[in-house]
């Protein structure tokens, strides 16, 4: 057996305002929408996916007592990634700066609260 992907889901409850923060603020590819219900992203091979929720969604004030992240991309070049975002109107929560595990990352908040995290391994 080979495991050719592995996919994350966000919740949301407004799908419309999602695709839109993550196509065109943040530059994702919108790869497919079932409907008012589902859809999925990408950027390259990598992918996650949106679904409705009437509710918000309650990992997101456990991510942010717990200093944990929803979503983490991996770039080559974070500084440039983070002018790019500001550019675009997305806020960041904490600008580029290098991390004690050797990685430069900014950290942002999507439309609905969820926090993604962009870094870069150092040399």
């Amino acid at each position: 057996m080979t495991i050719s992907r592995i996919v994350a889901q966000l919740r949301t409850t407004d799908l419309d305002a999602s695709i839109d923060f993550y196509t065109k603020q943040l530059g994702l590819t919108l790869e497919f929408r079932y409907r008012d219900f589902y859809a999925g992203l990408c950027s390259g091979e990598q992918a996650f996916h949106l679904k409705h929720a009437d509710e918000r969604d309650p990992s997101i004030d456990d991510v942010d007592e717990g200093g944990h992240f929803h979503l983490y991309f991996r770039t080559d070049d974070v500084a440039a990634l983070a002018a790019r975002l500001k550019a675009n109107g997305v806020p960041l929560v904490k600008d580029v700066h290098d991390t004690d595990w050797s990685t430069r990352e900014i950290v942002v908040k999507d439309d609905q609260g969820h926090t993604l995290y962009f870094g870069q391994p150092l040399a």
